[in-house]
């Protein structure tokens, strides 16, 4: 895979040295890896039910600037459309129009898929997806089987005809045609009296098949109905008692003999309701004995994780108070901001603004990087800040290198001067080190912490919410580093929430004891109020 660079805005003042390079890029990529790839194989979907259609770039460009069509047939019949980081929901064929989601949460990879809802025989055909922009234009096409399973089959009886009983089995709602027959015992398909099979308006096949049972072999009756797509049937069996079928027979006698079957089968019933009732009642007995076993076992390891747990915070507490000791004062500085950022007056918050502001050249200013520096520059010592994240789902925290390249998209991590910590919407934390590596928190923070030991080569992440340590990065400085923040795009909901700078009491500040703690909601949680607890106490009981 190529990864390709995220080259600066241009302007109508753009160069043509510019231009000539992009172009020079692109011809180097291969063919292949401007590919869009669906689904290679027919996709099947049940009616009534949901499709997902994937459609990705092998390439893993990020593709949240590009158009991205779903269509059906051809390119001009718009399943769903969309451009400038907008879904264009006008251009939408009415028989998908409220039918359709796009899924973009991988769209910055070059990956989205299309949900279509509510699938309708009308459905099945045809479908591709193109991704567009002013380099090129590639699309990948599938076809969507539909089926659809009907209802049971369901006969009941007619009156009598030809010297036995007319039956007929009814049943709707399949997809394709289906097949159907009636079967004597022996499997062979019997001669029908009628058979009709409709179409209801949304596609669905309803059927209705008639056959004369006479007294024999043939009383013995079953109703099969198969859908060819699915391969599956679903079948109804009937036995018909020959004293229930005309001949000259006693009608009292027939009544007889029927109650004291039906008598039979009562206390078959009653029997049978005894022996499941004692058996389940023995099942119970062992698993109550076996639930008492596994509760003093789970109470023991419990208490051995309690212990362990209790540990591990008490460290981790320790080694963010000492690293509150060397609390400084950190500013934002907005000539290195981002201009789609906004950044605070007082130099002490920062958000995406989602509108590029024309500002005069500058060299500090990072133009392909969502971010912004601090004002303050370490070349030693200890350094100790908290940053509020609140409840974003996307942002980065940590501390880079003054050197790095501002007009370029850095890849960050250690190597390339950065050490930074972050969280990808609203599930996933990670750092790059060099690669991006997942972590796993047990309290989501809502406040972070990032302390810099120069001399020692750390830079250290801490959870403020419960006074935990996340992460620690180990190497070796040269320069001047500075606090790194990068708010990332929206969160997509209707209020813009910043990164914010806490404050703090500086180095040799003396703080009171009940003014050391965090806000309320930033208190470490109960061990044994914690959702991991519970649920092991539930399970026990």
């Amino acid at each position: 895979m190529v990864d390709i660079p995220d080259f600066p805005h241009w302007s109508q003042s753009s160069s043509l040295s510019s231009c000539l390079l992009l172009l020079l890029y692109f011809m180097e990529l291969n063919a292949e890896e401007l590919m869009v790839f669906g689904y290679r194989e027919p996709i099947l979907a049940m009616v009534g039910e949901e499709v997902e259609f994937p459609c990705y770039l092998i390439s893993k460009l990020d593709a949240e600037d590009m158009q991205i069509r779903f269509f059906r047939n051809k390119i001009s019949e718009i399943v769903h459309d969309y451009q400038d980081r907008q879904e264009l929901f006008n251009r939408q064929m009415v028989q998908y129009q409220g039918r359709t989601q796009l899924l973009k949460d991988y769209i910055q990879e070059g990956s989205v898929a299309l949900r279509l809802l509510h699938i309708i025989p009308a459905d099945e055909g045809q479908y591709g997806c193109l991704f567009q922009s002013k380099d090129f234009s590639n699309n990948a096409t599938w076809e969507l089987e539909v089926a659809g399973l009907g209802s049971d089959p369901n006969i009941y009886f007619e009156g009598f005809e030809e010297g036995g009983i007319r039956l007929t089995c009814s049943s709707k709602g399949w997809y394709p045609k289906p097949k159907a027959i009636w079967k004597d015992y022996q499997g062979q398909q019997l001669p029908f009296l009628s058979k009709t099979i409709t179409q209801d308006a949304q596609g669905l096949f309803h059927l209705e098949m008639s056959v004369v049972v006479k007294e024999g072999a043939h009383s013995h009756v079953a109703c099969s109905i198969q859908n060819t797509l699915l391969v599956q049937k679903k079948e109804f069996t009937l036995h018909i008692a020959d004293v229930f079928l005309p001949k000259n027979s006693v009608w009292r006698g027939s009544f007889i003999g029927t109650l004291m079957g039906l008598v039979s089968l009562l206390v078959l019933c009653m029997i049978l309701a005894l022996y499941f009732f004692q058996k389940q009642r023995r099942s119970k007995e062992k698993l109550r004995k076996k639930s008492e076993k596994e509760k003093g076992k789970f109470t023991a390891e419990l208490g051995k994780l309690q212990t362990e747990i209790d540990w591990r915070r008490a460290e981790g507490q320790a080694e963010w108070r000492a690293a509150k000791r060397y609390a400084v004062n950190v500013t934002l500085d907005p000539d290195t901001a981002h201009p789609g950022l906004n950044v605070s007056e007082d130099g002490k918050s920062v958000f995406y603004w989602n509108i590029k502001q024309d500002l005069p050249d500058n060299p500090k200013r990072f133009e392909n990087q969502l971010c912004v520096l601090g004002q303050e520059g370490f070349i030693s010592g200890k350094h100790y800040w908290e940053v509020e994240v609140g409840e974003k789902s996307r942002w980065l925290l940590g501390v880079c290198s003054d050197s790095v390249d501002r007009k370029v998209e850095g890849k960050l991590c250690p190597g390339m001067g950065y050490w930074v910590i972050g969280l990808w919407n609203g599930c996933e934390y990670f750092i790059f080190n060099p690669h991006r590596v997942s972590l796993t928190l047990r309290v989501p923070p809502r406040r972070v912490g990032v302390f810099l030991d120069y001399e020692a080569g750390k830079v250290s992440f801490f959870n403020v919410t419960d006074n935990s340590h996340i992460f620690t990065f180990t190497d070796k400085f040269s320069g001047t580093l500075r606090p790194y923040f990068r708010p990332r795009s929206q969160d997509g909901g209707e209020q813009v929430i910043p990164l914010t700078i806490c404050p703090l009491p500086k180095k040799g500040d003396r703080v009171a004891a009940e003014d050391d703690d965090c806000d309320t909601w930033l208190q470490p949680y109960d061990l044994s109020e914690s959702a991991e607890i519970r649920i092991l106490n539930t399970f026990v009981e």
